[in-house]
Order: C-alpha cells, then structure tokens, then sequence
C-alpha cells in the first residue's frame, strides 16, 4: 500500500474543470494509481465521501526547448483524475 499523499499530485485549476459542477473536482495523480486507490487516497486526505472516479492518461507531446527552439524534447506524460462527491460537499483548494 501506497502512502495516500504521494497518489495525488496537485489540482487542476482551468476553467472547464471548474464548469464540470459544485461537488466535482480534478486532480493530477500517478500514471500508476488506480481508481480505487485514488478514491481512498481522496477519502482519507480530504475527509469527504467520494461517489465516482473517472481517469484519464495523457500522453507526452512533442515540444522543442532552447533558447532559439531548436532542440527536440518532450512534456511527461500524466494522468487525470475526475472525482464526484456526495451532494452538498465540497473541497477547499485555496
């Protein structure tokens, strides 16, 4: 078993997240988190009831770095997590 604050990563702060409802929220996590251990890991940390997860993998893209853009690199690949909680709570991210 995982230690609970190395599963989830940071929130995700953008507009359509925060279009997505009152008692939704997304979060970056570990490529190699499942659902259930994201549940858990939001459960525990955030003392809230967690009704769904739904994830998402995002692959790197190509990106050119340097000063003059010239050389080749690439952005980490990162998994999403959208979770829905019970109605009438929320999760204070400030």
């Amino acid at each position: 078993m995982r230690d609970y604050l190395d599963i989830i990563i940071a929130p995700v702060e953008s507009e359509k997240s925060r279009s997505l409802g009152d008692n939704v929220f997304t979060f970056k996590v570990k490529p190699s988190a499942n659902k259930s251990e994201i549940k858990k890991a939001v459960e525990k940390i955030f003392k809230v009831d967690v009704l769904e997860v739904r994830t998402s993998n995002y692959k790197p893209k190509d990106k050119k770095r340097g000063i003059y853009r010239r050389y080749p690199g690439k952005t980490k690949a990162f998994k999403k997590a959208v979770v829905t909680l019970k109605p009438g709570q929320t999760i204070a991210l400030d």
